[in-house]
C-alpha cells in the first residue's frame, strides 16, 4: 500500500468521525432548538389561553354590569371585545401542530358566538342577558379547557423528548469522542509504526553508511515510497560500493601496469650505469627500442587517465574543423603499418570524401584505441580491416578484428569505466579506460559507438559520425571501390 494511499485512508476515517460529530451536534441543536420552541410556544398558549379565560368570565361579568342607552352599551361592549380579540390573535400564532389550529378555530368560533350574543342581548334594551350568550360561554370556556389541555400534553412531550435526548446526548457524546480520541491514537501509532520506523530505518543506515560501515543497507518495509526509496539508498549504496571497489581495482592495475614499464625501464638504464661492461650496438639498440616502447605504453595510459579526468569534469575541449574521414582513417592505418608485419592491416576506402566537422585529433585518438584493441587481442597472422562508409547522413568508422571475441554480457559494460572482458584481461594489461575515454569523445561529437561481436570469431567495432552539414547538400553519395592497404604488425597500447 502506497503512503498516498495510507494517509487518503486515515484522513478519511478521522474526517469521517469529525463529520459525524459535527453533524451528530448540528442534528441535536436544531432538534433541541425546535424542541425548545415547541414547549416554550406550548407554555405560552397555556399562559395565554388561561388569561383569555379570565378575561372572558370578566367580559361577561362587566357586560352584566352595563347600563345606560343601547347604544351607550354596545360601544362599552366593544371596548371590552378589543382585548378579547388581541388575546385570540396571539393565541392563533401559538399553533404548532393541525390539531392545536383546529381547537384555537374552534374556540374562535365559540368566542364569536358568545360576543354576538352578548350584542343582540344588549341591543334589545334588556336588562337581563340573553340566555343563548350563557350557553355560548359556557361552550367557549369548555373549548379552552380543551386547548390548556392540549397545550400542557404537548408541553409534556417535548419536556420527554428534550429528557430523552439529553440522555442520548449524554451517551453518545462521551462515545464519539472517545472515538475520536482512539481514531487519533490508533493514526499516531500507525503513522509511528508504518512511517517513522522506516523513516528512521532509512536514516540509520545511511548513517552507518557515511561512518563506513560499506555493506550496511536498509531494510525495505513500510508504505510504497518509502520502501522505494529505501530500495534506491540500496541501490546508490551498491553503485557506491562498487565504484569504490572498481576504483581499489584500476589503482592496484595502474600500479601493476606502471610497474612492468618502470622495470623495464629501470633494467635498461642498468646497462648505461658506470662500471659496467660495454655493451654491444645491437644490445644498446634494443634496449633503446624496448625503452621506447615503454614510455609510450606509459604516455598512453597517463593520456587515458587524464582524458578520463577531463571527462567527468566536464572540461572536455574539441577543436572543431571539417576534415575528411578518409585522411583520419588513412594516418591511423600509416601509423601502425609502418612498425612491421605481425597482422594484415586493410584499409577500405570509398573514392568520394566524407565530411566531418570534427575534431580530428580525438577522432584518430579513437581509430588508434580501436584499431590498437584489434591487434592486441587477435592472433598473429589473421586480419584486421578499417573502414569508412557514408550512410545516408552519417560516418560510418569500423574495426573489425578475427580475435577472441566479446559475449553478449560482457558487452553491455564494455564501455564503462574500469571494465574489460575476461579475455582482455588475461592476454594484455591495461587500465579499461580506453573504450569509455573513446565513447565519450564519440557522444561528444554527436555520434556513437557499437559493437558486434561472436565469442571466439572477432569483432566489430563502429562508429557513427554525422556528416558536416555544409557538405550534405550536392555531395555525390556513391561509394567507389574499396582502396587495399599492405600488411603491417602489431603495436603495443
Amino acid at each position: 500500500m502506497s503512503l498516498k494511499a495510507m494517509f487518503t485512508s486515515l484522513v478519511t476515517v478521522l474526517g469521517v468521525l469529525v463529520l459525524a460529530a459535527a453533524a451528530s451536534l448540528w442534528l441535536l441543536t436544531s432538534y433541541l432548538h425546535r424542541v425548545t420552541g415547541s414547549l416554550g410556544s406550548s407554555v405560552e398558549g397555556v399562559r395565554l389561553a388561561e388569561e383569555l379565560e379570565v378575561e372572558l368570565l370578566t367580559h361577561y361579568r362587566q357586560s352584566n354590569e352595563l347600563s345606560g342607552a343601547p347604544d351607550d352599551r354596545v360601544r362599552q361592549l366593544f371596548f371590552l371585545e378589543t382585548q378579547l380579540t388581541t388575546l385570540m390573535e396571539e393565541i392563533s400564532r401559538t399553533a404548532t401542530t393541525p390539531e392545536e389550529s383546529e381547537r384555537i378555530a374552534d374556540l374562535r368560533q365559540r368566542v364569536a358566538h358568545y360576543l354576538i350574543a352578548q350584542r343582540e342581548a344588549h341591543g334589545e334594551y334588556s336588562a337581563r342577558l340573553s340566555p343563548r350568550a350563557g350557553a355560548d360561554l359556557d361552550q367557549a370556556l369548555v373549548s379552552l379547557e380543551e386547548l390548556i389541555e392540549l397545550k400542557v400534553k404537548q408541553a409534556r412531550h417535548a419536556e420527554a423528548e428534550a429528557a430523552r435526548w439529553d440522555r442520548l446526548t449524554r451517551l453518545g457524546g462521551p462515545i464519539l469522542a472517545a472515538l475520536l480520541l482512539i481514531g487519533l491514537l490508533v493514526s499516531l501509532v500507525w503513522v509511528r509504526r508504518a512511517v517513522l520506523r522506516p523513516v528512521a530505518q532509512v536514516r540509520q543506515a545511511m548513517r552507518r553508511f557515511a561512518s563506513g560501515r560499506k555493506r550496511t543497507r536498509a531494510a525495505e518495509t513500510g508504505p510504497l515510497e518509502l520502501r522505494e526509496v529505501a530500495r534506491t539508498f540500496n541501490e546508490m549504496a551498491s553503485s557506491i560500493t562498487r565504484q569504490q571497489e572498481d576504483q581499489l581495482t584500476f589503482l592496484a592495475g595502474v600500479a601493476h601496469d606502471l610497474r612492468n614499464p618502470l622495470s623495464a625501464l629501470k633494467m635498461s638504464t642498468a646497462f648505461a650505469a658506470p662500471g659496467r661492461a660495454e655493451v654491444s650496438p645491437e644490445r644498446l639498440q634494443k634496449m633503446f627500442a624496448l625503452a621506447r616502447r615503454q614510455v609510450e605504453r606509459l604516455d598512453r595510459m597517463v593520456g587515458d587517465l587524464l582524458d578520463s579526468t577531463r571527462i567527468e569534469a566536464g572540461k572536455l575541449e574539441l577543436q572543431l574543423e571539417e576534415r575528411d574521414a578518409r585522411e583520419l582513417a588513412r594516418a591511423v592505418v600509416e601509423l601502425y603499418q609502418a612498425t612491421g608485419p605481425g597482422h594484415e592491416l586493410r584499409l577500405s576506402l570509398p573514392e568520394t570524401p566524407v565530411p566531418l566537422c570534427c575534431d580530428g585529433i580525438r577522432i584518430e585518438q579513437v581509430l588508434n584505441n580501436l584499431v590498437s584493441n584489434a591487434l592486441k587481442y587477435s592472433p598473429v597472422g589473421t586480419r584486421v580491416e578499417v573502414t569508412v562508409e557514408r550512410q545516408g547522413e552519417e560516418a560510418a568508422l569500423s574495426v573489425a578484428d578475427q580475435g577472441i571475441g566479446i559475449s553478449a554480457e560482457e558487452q553491455l559494460r564494455l564501455f564503462a569505466a574500469f571494465q574489460r572482458a575476461r579475455g582482455a584481461r588475461e592476454r594484455a594489461p591495461g587500465a579499461g579506460l580506453g573504450l569509455s575515454v573513446a565513447r565519450r569523445i564519440v557522444e561528444a561529437h554527436g555520434g556513437h559507438i557499437e559493437v558486434e561481436s561472436t565469442p571466439g570469431q572477432g569483432s566489430v567495432f563502429r562508429v557513427r559520425l554525422p556528416i558536416a552539414r555544409a557538405a550534405t547538400q550536392g555531395a555525390p553519395r556513391a561509394e567507389g571501390p574499396a582502396t587495399a592497404w599492405g600488411t603491417g604488425e602489431d603495436s603495443v597500447h
